[in-house]
């Protein structure tokens, strides 16, 4: 199967490396993650360091350590970036935290960075949507559509195994990072996104992270109550007594009253249950 991965992922990279050269030059949506790090890597290699500019969109829900892991990444592959303020939380539409607040968020930030692609001759501006991200409620992907931006990894087929493979392959340190999507995530729909929820929320990963907990990790801020979602591997260790203990201490440190382990553990999207009605387990 590994095999199977591999030698799908190196044909659809060509591909990809045509693609990109057939461009001339190209502007990624940068955030630092697996999807958008594969990209401007292969970006880089294929136009050079002057035919790509990686943008990073700043704002209070785009988490400090995840910035550093950004700019990181970016010195490693050689990658030009630009860094750009959005002010999302400034649109009353977004900070009310509709089920499609996402579509506002991108919208923001893709009305940034295309004049900063333009300014430098670029047309071509792109994200790192990769094939599987193509199923679910993906609200911003139409923001990115009606201005024109282009996802050439789903374009190309490409699933999130199969960038992890090559990513590895090109010695990528993201290649087994988990995903991270803004801090908005953590918060119910409806709930209003303020600075303050998402600080705390930050805080709160930040705190299970220096505990050691490694992997797929999600705070879901419940007002007073924090549900900590993790892995599988990482579920079972953390929920034994003593363990327990040290998430909850951390958690109640940074302001929550009332802490809950998911036994689920952690589900990519897990509040869309919420809007669906879906029930919620209470462990």
């Amino acid at each position: 199967m590994i095999e199977d991965v591999s030698s799908l992922a190196v044909a659809k990279e060509a591909r990809l490396v045509d693609w990109l050269v057939s461009r001339g030059s190209i502007a990624i949506g940068f955030s630092g993650g697996v999807d958008s790090a594969y990209l401007a890597a292969v970006a880089v290699e294929s136009l050079g360091r002057d035919g790509v500019v990686g943008v990073i969109g700043r704002s209070a829900s785009y988490p400090e350590a995840q910035w550093t892991a950004a700019k990181a990444v970016a010195d490693h592959i050689g990658l030009h970036v630009v860094e750009i303020d959005t002010d999302e939380l400034n649109d009353p539409r977004y900070a009310a935290n509709p089920t499609n607040r996402c579509y506002f968020c991108k919208s923001e930030l893709w009305s940034r960075v295309i004049p900063v692609a333009h300014a430098r001759g670029i047309q071509t501006v792109a994200d790192g949507t990769n094939a599987d991200d193509l199923t679910g409620h993906r609200p911003g992907a139409l923001a990115a559509r009606e201005q024109g931006v282009v996802s050439p990894l789903a374009t190309l087929e490409f699933t999130k195994a199969e960038i992890r493979d090559r990513s590895k392959a090109r010695g990528l340190p993201t290649w087994s990072q988990p995903s991270s999507p803004c801090l908005s995530s953590r918060i119910p729909y409806g709930t209003p996104v303020t600075v303050g929820r998402l600080r705390r929320v930050e805080e709160a990963e930040s705190a299970l992270r220096a505990l050691g907990i490694t992997g797929d990790l999600r705070v879901r801020h419940f007002g007073a109550k924090a549900r900590v979602e993790m892995s599988r591997q990482e579920l079972a260790r953390w929920s034994e007594d003593v363990a327990r203990r040290r998430v909850e201490e951390a958690l109640t440190a940074v302001g929550y009253q009332e802490i809950e382990i998911d036994q689920r553990g952690f589900r990519s999207g897990a509040l869309n249950e919420l809007s669906t009605g879906a029930p919620l387990s209470r462990h």
